[in-house]
């Protein structure tokens, strides 16, 4: 028997940080969950109008580039205290002590202790619901060794990305494998 749920709620989601300079060139980072990849060069964030997300939004309109770093099981702490405090109100970067680095391809930071960033171009910055949509492309990708496996590629395993359990409210990590995609599916044809 299916039962209706009264608040919609979706889980999990990716726990994103979005990383930008203000006019001065100072660092601000932002926690947001409801974003992610949408195509193969591109990323989709929806970012609330609160004054963290006011900050994030006046920097990327002023820079229309900026970083998303994938918040992992080792950088949890630092991730949640991004999602906590505006920039307005506080220094999060000084005050959680992070290792901050010019980006290689566009105007905007990039977090030492993430080990996952791409770095993108900002294409289009919208309101839509009640939020600020922000699609970017991706020009570059980068990942620290330690999370690359014996072929180069990125292990995810090694990587251990976080995701936003909104029902609970809790962080949680990627499980084991359970299937190969594009491929266990053929199974079920007759």
């Amino acid at each position: 028997m299916r039962i209706n749920i009264e608040e919609a709620k979706i889980t999990p989601l990716p726990v994103l940080m979005v990383g930008t300079y203000d006019e001065e060139g100072k660092t601000n980072v932002m926690n947001i969950a409801w974003g992610g990849q949408c195509g193969p060069k591109h990323v989709a964030l929806n970012i609330g109008i609160t004054p963290g997300g006011k900050k994030t939004l006046k920097n990327i309109e002023l820079k229309k580039e900026f970083t998303v770093s994938y918040a992992t099981k080792d950088t949890m702490k630092i991730s949640d205290y991004f999602g906590l405090f505006s920039g307005n109100v506080v220094d999060k970067i000084e005050e959680s002590g992070v290792s901050v680095e010019k980006a290689e391809n566009v105007d905007a930071p990039i977090i030492a202790e993430y080990p996952l960033t791409v770095e993108c171009k900002a294409l289009s910055i919208k309101e839509e619901l009640g939020e600020m949509k922000v699609i970017g492309e991706i020009v570059n990708m980068s990942a620290d060794e330690s999370i690359l496996d014996e072929g180069g590629n990125i292990s995810v395993d090694k990587l251990q990305p976080i995701m936003f359990d909104s029902i609970g409210n809790t962080y949680r990590i990627i499980g084991e494998v359970v299937g190969q995609a594009f491929n266990d599916g053929l199974k079920v044809k007759k």
